[in-house]
């Protein structure tokens, strides 16, 4: 049986939107916000019945908002904006991706702030829960009054129109409610607006990139343990003294999660013992990736806010009777941590590439060149650093912020736009490259450990080291080396190597 989540507006978090995104948990509406819901639609037809101008209620949008609507207008007015607006390109959004912006959207309406009906919002939780998918194309937003394009092809499906995946299908929108036992709706007053204005697609492609990036950031220390094992890494890099001394707190997390994973290890060596000290990519790990870590934290924390915000304009407050026109839509909130989010990620990328470099790299180790026992007859682990060194430099360019672009639209109505949308896509995109370069990492570290026999691994680094090989014999001859990346990817995605180490060595930090 699926598990309940109760939805009120307020303490929705980013492992409860993944519940219901990638898990499949069906939501339910909280009593309490059903009452809020309630009211606040009562006070919209209060203003429409006293032919109040109201910005979206009784009048046009953007630059027609000095357009008067009459009340037996408003349903076309509503129809004609969500028609209009449905102007996404690109392939579809992920079906997770999908469930999270609807979910979002839920969330922001029934704080009572934005007035649709309760059958409408229904509408939407009926779509969660028997999953009924729109088809949102990726691009076509500007981030700027919330994510208007994506957001309409949303609520085309609502209304019996465009395209949705139903049971693995892809379908006419009218067909998969259909199908799916669920009643299409007619907007009225207010109701379109409110389901399209709003950063819920930003919000919900930085959600599943900030959940994976969290899962990553750990895998990266394992990988990263792995290296120094198989480097005979010095350990007194990572001793809690020094990072006491600069608490940055990513830094101290990262060196106890090191010496957490590399406790009990035979391979890693003291100062002096071999070397003074390791090159930054291994002696500085703590410190780079921590910064990555406190990035990402703040990025995590924005989220938190925003998922939990009232993000539509107007934005209505029955209990005083009043109606504010502001810019509680516009993505800047998050344009910025998004572009951040992908830097952070990017970083991890990096340095797991250079170190990759200093495991084939005979010049760097003592290890055989490009980790193959039969150098010159066969290639070995060349070109998988080609790869890597591809994918980083990739993420170079993704990660130019987006957020420092802005182009006027709606008749410079709307003079300064967010880019939001696109900072969080781009973050998903580097996101995908770091895990790629991670699983070569881990395949390289594997590879080095296994020319040196002697010497146990560390609890936690032997965890992850069983689980690659578990999947990938070593290489002893040429084969085709991507084969031996998407293994490795698979097993990131479904968390096998963190759930392994962390089953032996306990939760780690972040």
């Amino acid at each position: 049986m699926k598990s309940k989540i109760i939805i009120d507006g307020k303490n929705l978090t980013l492992d409860l939107v993944m519940d219901v995104a990638r898990f499949g948990s069906i939501i339910e509406l909280s009593p309490e916000s059903i009452e809020k819901v309630h009211i606040a639609r009562k006070f919209v037809d209060e203003l429409v019945d006293s032919k109040k101008v109201v910005y979206g209620i009784t009048t046009g949008f953007g630059k027609f908002s000095d357009i008067v609507i009459s009340k037996e207008e408003t349903t076309d007015l509503q129809t004609n904006l969500i028609i209009s607006h449905a102007c996404g390109v690109g392939n579809p959004f992920d079906e997770e991706i999908v469930r999270a912006i609807m979910l979002l959207r839920v969330n922001n309406l029934v704080k009572g702030h934005s007035g649709v009906r309760l059958t409408t919002i229904n509408t939407l939780v009926d779509m969660i829960n028997k999953g009924v998918h729109p088809v949102i194309p990726e691009k076509g937003s500007l981030g700027a009054s919330g994510d208007l394009a994506p957001l309409a092809h949303m609520v085309l499906v609502m209304l019996g129109m465009g395209e949705a995946f139903y049971k693995g299908e892809r379908m006419d929108g009218k067909k998969a409610m259909e199908l799916a036992q669920i009643p299409t709706i007619e907007l009225t007053s207010k109701e379109g607006l409110a389901l399209i204005n709003g950063t819920q697609v930003m919000t919900a492609v930085g959600c599943v990139t900030t959940y994976e990036a969290i899962q990553l950031l750990k895998l990266s220390d394992i990988s990263a343990s792995l290296t120094v094992e198989a480097l005979k890494g010095i350990t007194d890099a990572f001793d809690a003294r020094l990072h006491a001394v600069r608490p940055h707190p990513g830094q101290i997390q990262t060196a106890e999660n090191l010496r957490t994973i590399l406790e009990g290890s035979e391979r890693t060596t003291k100062q002096g013992e071999i070397r003074v000290q390791d090159a930054y990519t291994l002696r500085c790990i703590p410190q780079i990736h921590g910064a990555s870590k406190d990035a990402i934290q703040f990025v995590a924390d924005r989220i938190q806010i925003e998922i939990n915000s009232v993000t539509d304009n107007p934005i209505l407050f029955p209990e005083d009777g009043v109606v504010f026109s502001g810019g509680n839509f516009h993505g800047q909130p998050m344009a910025l941590p998004f572009d951040f989010l992908g830097i952070a990620i990017s970083e991890i990328a990096n340095v797991a590439e250079r170190r990759i470099e200093r495991l084939v790299n005979p010049q760097l180790s003592n290890l055989p060149a490009f980790l193959t026992p039969h150098g010159g007859l066969h290639s070995g682990f060349m070109i998988a650093q080609y790869a890597a060194a591809a994918l980083v430099s990739e993420n170079k360019i993704y990660a130019h912020p987006a957020s420092v672009d802005s182009i006027p639209s709606s008749a410079n109505q709307e003079d300064h736009v967010s880019m939001g949308t696109i900072a969080a896509r781009k973050a998903k995109e580097i996101l995908f490259n770091a895990q790629n370069v991670i699983a070569i990492e881990l395949l390289c570290a594997a590879q080095a450990i296994d020319f040196e026999a002697n010497g146990k691994l560390g609890k936690g680094s032997k965890e992850a080291y069983d689980v690659v090989r578990a999947n990938v014999e070593k290489l002893e001859s040429d084969r085709v080396m991507n084969i031996d990346f998407n293994k490795i990817y698979d097993i990131i995605k479904t968390n096998k190597i963190l759930e392994a180490v962390e089953s032996a060595v306990g939760e780690l930090k972040i």
